[in-house]
This record gives C-alpha cells, structure tokens and sequence, in this order.
C-alpha cells in the first residue's frame, strides 16, 4: 500500500510540474499542450479504437520479431560461449552490431525489402538478437567447470547438458539479456514504423509520424504516454516474475 502511495504520489507530481509549465507562458500549447488535451485525445483515440488498433499492430510486430530474435540468438550465444574462435568472431561481431543504433537498420531493410511488413520485422530482429547473444554468451562463459564436469560424470552429455545444466546455471544472464533484447526491440520497431509506411496495419509509430506531420502534439505525446505504459506492463507480465523466480533461486533478491 505504501509503495502504491509513493508511486502515486511521484506520477501526479510529474503532472502537476507539466501542468505548471504549461500555464506559466513561456510554452506554446502547439508544442507543449497541457496534461487535459492529452488525456482528451488518449480518451477519444480509445473510444473510437484507433489506439487499441494500433497497439495490438505494434504488439504483433513486436512479438513476432522478437520471438525469432530470440530463436536465432539463445542458441549462437550458447555456441558462442564454447570456442573462443566463435567468441573472437561472431561475438565480436556481436558487440559491434549491439552498439549499432536500430534506426541504422531501416536504410537497410528498405532497401532490402521495400515498405513491407518483412521490412519492419527485419528490423526488430536486428535489435534483438544482438543483446541476446551476448547475454547468453557471457553468461554460459560465468559457469563454474564443475557444474559441466559433473553433469558428465552423471551421464549427461551433448544437447541434455546443455539444456539441462548449462542453459538453467545461465539464466540470470538469459533473463537480462531477454529483457534488454526487448527494449532494444521496442525502439527498433518504433524507428521502423516511422520510415516505412504500408497499408497492411497502421502501428503506435504510424501515429507518431502522423502527429508529427499534423502538428497535433497531443496525439505525439498521448502516443509517446501509450508506448511507455505498454512498456511498463509488458515488463511486469513477461520479466519481472522470470526475476523474482531467479533472485528466489540464487538468493540474489533485496534484503
């Protein structure tokens, strides 16, 4: 309850600082509207379906990239935890490709695959795959020799070593890796609505460029207030209780 408190508290301190801001003059309402506007727009642009809409568009964007992201990247960071040749070159390239801004990808994929659905999903793909391999890698690298060791003692071998011994020993890495893979796939797949425009769906990066066009800042930051609520509960449905479960299991949780 408290904490529900505080966090209340915070979120409308915030508005109320807007809210100031936007009375005191110096901001016009064309590029500062107040707190009311956009709650106004967000209420409309949820009443007649256009956010919802846009939202689930995005969502499936985003879950289907992410999802073969995740595919292509659990796997190469395993392999290339075990040779340091792959480690010298694939997680090189790795790294490299991580710092790598996801907007860079959209010339690409344009170029690539025209203004198409395959456009955009390419571009989710490249920034999520990157941080999961790299996750993956330095956290099979982190496991003590002994837990391998072990498992070969027992009789577990090959693919059920891996799945079985390495994989789980790794989770805490895994886990951090999928959520930054995630992050970083929000903002590829925003940086990709934005450029490429189809006519097969209409995303939350769809009505950012919209606004932006129409001057309606309202709708620019009702978007912007909808992607980061949609952020923050995807974080609490997908991760947070793979964390609690891995800060139960290695007793790394607060004290």
């Amino acid at each position: 309850m408290k904490r529900a408190v505080v966090v209340i508290v915070f979120f409308a301190a915030l508005v109320g600082i807007w809210q100031v801001a936007t009375m005191s003059g110096r901001w016009s309402p064309v590029l500062l509207p107040p707190p009311r506007a956009v709650g106004e727009y967000l209420w409309a642009a949820l009443s007649d379906g256009t956010l919802v809409d846009a939202a689930m568009v995005t969502l499936r964007r985003l879950l289907i990239g992410y999802a073969i992201g995740l595919a292509i990247g659990l796997p190469l960071g395993l392999a290339v935890s075990t040779s340091q040749y792959l480690e010298d070159t694939v997680g090189a390239l790795a790294l490299g490709l991580q710092t790598l801004p996801s907007v860079c990808w959209v010339p690409l994929a344009l170029l690539w695959f025209g203004q198409t659905e395959a456009a955009m999903l390419f571009v989710v793909v490249m920034g999520t795959v990157w941080s999961v391999v790299l996750a993956t890698s330095a956290g099979a690298r982190t496991i003590p020799p002994i837990y391998a060791r072990a498992a070969r003692t027992m009789g577990s071998q090959g693919f059920d070593k891996w799945t079985r011994v390495i994989l789980p020993a790794s989770l805490p890495f895994v886990v951090s890796g999928m959520k930054q893979g995630w992050a970083f796939a929000w903002r590829s797949l925003m940086a990709a609505e934005i450029f490429v425009t189809i006519l097969t769906g209409f995303g939350l990066g769809h009505l950012l460029q919209y606004g932006r066009e129409l001057s309606a800042m309202d709708q620019v930051i009702g978007v912007m207030v909808a992607i980061v609520l949609i952020g923050l509960v995807a974080d609490k449905l997908l991760f947070s209780p793979w964390e609690r479960f891995v800060h139960r299991r290695w007793g790394t949780g607060l004290i």
